[in-house]
């Protein structure tokens, strides 16, 4: 049997892990304010449900990309939804008995998922050629589209299936997560990816206080940080004002399933967009597209300027955030990829940790009314995009000099 054959089989595989385990995530991003909402001792902690499976995630990659390094990915992969249903049966307990802190402990639990959900995409490029390697990346992420549809219309049956709102989301998200990791016995991997040495690289490689003081690296960090705390601040606040502006939950489903679209729907072609017109023109387009995601939700609270706000937040992010990353890629030595890439991941992650927080305060705490809170939280994108822009500007000119 081929590799590609090995791959296109394993891709299949990770597919369907996306399709099914993936659901949980548009799911949980949905429910978690509103059910903090309820629980939480003071309205402006109530995305902080939120926030800890950001977190959780965040402080669960450190082990498990070393641990599926040493036992291989299917066992990582196993790891991550037992821990994504451990996460979902604490929360839904918690909401049963009405804990706050029992919910926010479940919502770190969740975070193991989240991790161990990164990694597919990497796992699909293990058995496969160089060849086949982008389009194993490209259906892996379709299946996120997938779970971008199921996983909010799956919300609208079960979030109100018991008196306790949200416990029926909950337990749905357990299902999942024991349903879904069978399939993972169906992958045919290497039982520990160990990692290859890079060659010997002509030039040394760098200190991290060397590697921060590259213009590149210093402005794809700053850009990639903007892209994706930004969207995650919106986001997070989306459902609390979508429901505190009198529509339905099911309305905020609808919404951030379409804003989910968006994200991952244009990555099929960003690649080549990059290649076409230049990887700095490609962030300043997201960055563009995330102000104009402001704009729109800053001049109205139809639900119209919500479904339109979210939709060009997808598209920011992933214009912003997939251009940030490319041009990190390209920024440093291979000797160099760990460490700048550990850099890279803990000070763009930490930010969104800080934005998912963030974005309760602001919209629960800093007005009145629901209006003046989902207003607060978009003003509070300005000064970001003003020094993510900036950065990007100087470093063209900063280059244009250089090349003269």
């Amino acid at each position: 049997m081929s590799n590609d054959t090995i791959a296109k089989r394993n891709v299949a595989v990770l597919v369907a892990a996306q399709a099914i385990l993936g659901a949980q995530m548009p799911m949980i991003f949905v429910i978690g304010g509103l059910a903090g909402g309820m629980l939480s001792p003071n309205p402006c902690l109530a995305t902080l449900p939120i926030s800890f499976i950001v977190f959780g995630s965040m402080t669960t990659a450190p082990w498990l990309s070393p641990l599926m390094q040493r036992r291989g990915r299917q066992f990582g992969f196993i790891l991550g939804a037992l821990g994504g249903a451990a996460g979902a049966l604490t929360a839904a307990y918690g909401l049963y008995v009405g804990s706050f802190f029992i919910l926010l402990a479940g919502s770190y639990l969740t975070g193991i998922y989240m991790s161990a959900q990164g990694f597919y995409r990497f796992a699909a490029t293990d058995m496969a050629s160089e060849t086949y390697r982008p389009k194993a990346i490209s259906y892996v992420m379709a299946g996120g589209l997938v779970s971008a549809i199921v996983g909010p219309q799956l919300n609208k049956v079960v979030q109100d299936a018991f008196v306790v709102p949200f416990l029926g989301s909950y337990l749905a998200v357990a299902v999942l997560n024991i349903a879904g990791l069978f399939l993972f016995f169906k992958l045919t991997l290497p039982k520990g990816t160990r990692t290859t040495p890079d060659p010997i690289p002509s030039v040394p490689a760098r200190s991290r206080k060397e590697m921060l003081r590259d213009p590149r690296i210093i402005v794809a960090i700053t850009c990639a940080m903007v892209s994706y705390a930004l969207m995650n601040l919106v986001m997070t606040s989306t459902p609390l004002a979508v429901v505190g502006c009198g529509f339905t939950k099911n309305n905020a489903n609808d919404i951030v399933s379409l804003h989910v679209l968006a994200m991952f729907v244009p990555s099929f072609f960003t690649g080549h967009l990059i290649a076409r017109f230049g990887v700095e023109k490609i962030i300043g387009a997201g960055l563009i597209i995330l102000a104009a995601a402001g704009v729109v939700a800053l001049s109205g609270v139809e639900l119209g300027n919500f479904f339109i706000a979210l939709i060009l937040l997808g598209l920011g992010w992933n214009f912003g955030f997939i251009g940030a990353t490319t041009m990190l890629a390209g920024s440093h030595a291979p000797s160099e990829r760990g460490v700048v890439q550990g850099m890279n991941d803990m000070i763009v992650f930490g930010m969104v940790t800080l934005a998912s927080l963030a974005s309760g305060g602001l919209m629960n705490c800093s007005g009145g009314t629901a209006v003046e809170g989902w207003s607060a939280v978009n003003y509070a994108m300005v000064p970001f995009l003003v020094l993510a822009g900036g950065a990007l500007i100087w470093l063209n000119r900063r280059e244009k000099r250089v090349t003269a």
